[in-house]
């Protein structure tokens, strides 16, 4: 099984670009912080290439920008390439399956700025729908 979850924050604007064939595809790098430090005490920090393809990459081209916290759930990829100076380069790539935004939207964006709506935050008058209120005298 090749499965991925990871969390970080953008490091860089993601790029977004179109294949000759006429397909998305989103690619963006993000920073890890790993749950325990280095021997000096720091904390320390995996960064990872991210691709995204057709109506993910389009929606991750839109609405992330460097330094928005993600959520990314894909597959690992190793892929071989030549470089300019004839030698074999190596990259390993996640091909995210799901895109989670996790920055919440800014206050004062407006229109293409703004990340897709959220669930409501709850608060005193936060009533869902199709919910309704349970007598809290349970029979058992």
């Amino acid at each position: 099984m090749n499965r991925v979850i990871l969390i970080g924050n953008l490091t860089r604007d993601p790029e977004l670009r179109t294949t000759n064939s006429g397909v998305s595809v989103c690619t963006f790098s993000i920073a890890v912080n790993r749950k325990n430090k280095n021997q000096a005490g720091e904390k320390v920090t995996d960064f990872f290439n991210i691709v995204a393809w057709r109506q993910l990459g389009e929606l991750c081209g839109k609405y992330l920008a460097q330094g928005r916290k993600v959520c990314v759930v894909g597959e690992l990829q190793n892929r071989s390439y030549d470089g300019k100076d004839g030698t074999k380069k190596y990259m390993t790539e996640v091909i995210a399956d799901d895109v989670e935004f996790l920055t919440p939207r800014q206050e004062g964006a407006t229109g293409s700025e703004r990340a897709p709506s959220s669930l409501p935050q709850r608060g005193a008058d936060f009533e869902p729908e199709g919910f309704t209120d349970v007598d809290d005298e349970l029979p058992f």
